[in-house]
């Protein structure tokens, strides 16, 4: 019976941690460094178990929600692009959100392979 209640409140406490990562997109806005991801991940499965489709509108994000939109705003250039969450990274420290290469080159970054920008949460 000890084990029983020990293994269920273990499980309990892995399942809230998962949980607690997610961000509410509703208010979402903040800054950093965009990058992006294309040819080499086509096709295969995202975190979220969808295929990935470099030429989407999608980015992966660290603890947004899956299905959540954000407009992405290159502050060079003031170009944006709304996509939606499909993918968990980037893997880079110093990066905010990875975007498909179709949503990268919506904004202007294909060239320089990253970009500072502005991420804000949309209500759907």
């Amino acid at each position: 019976m000890k084990w029983r209640l020990l293994c269920a409140s273990v499980f309990l406490a892995q399942v809230a941690g998962c949980a607690s990562h997610d961000v509410d997109p509703h208010g979402y806005d903040k800054s950093g460094l965009a990058s992006w991801y294309g040819a080499r991940h086509q096709g295969k499965r995202t975190a979220s178990g969808e295929r990935f489709n470099q030429n989407g509108l999608t980015a992966a994000h660290r603890s947004l929600p899956f299905g959540s939109r954000v407009r992405v705003t290159n502050t060079r250039n003031q170009r944006s692009v709304v996509v939606r969450i499909n993918d968990r990274g980037p893997h880079g420290r110093s990066r905010l959100i990875d975007l498909s290469r179709g949503a990268a080159e919506k904004i202007g970054m294909l060239r320089s392979g990253t970009a500072r920008v502005r991420v804000q949460g949309l209500d759907d």
